[in-house]
């Protein structure tokens, strides 16, 4: 399955139309992480991340769920409430 969010030489291109309700997406576009999930009221959010050690951990993840469990383990250890 194609992502719903990527990246080329012109920029990022969103398809919300295929993204699942409530699952995280990603793409590297310029050593920047973006990130998007359609939540269960189908508005689309994007989140820009450009720490660049937390951009190279999520270069690692292949997929959705990877995604998913490393931000969950992120907010643990940095005590963040999500």
């Amino acid at each position: 399955m194609v992502s719903p969010i990527s990246a080329d030489e012109d920029g990022i291109k969103f398809k919300p139309e295929k993204m699942e309700k409530e699952k995280l997406y990603h793409c590297i576009f310029k050593n920047k992480a973006m990130l998007g999930f359609k939540d269960s009221q189908d508005v689309l959010n994007c989140y820009e991340v450009e720490d660049m050690e937390l951009v190279q951990k999520i270069k690692q993840c292949t997929t959705s769920d990877e995604l998913e469990e490393f931000f969950d383990d992120y907010l643990k250890s940095q005590n963040l409430k999500n």
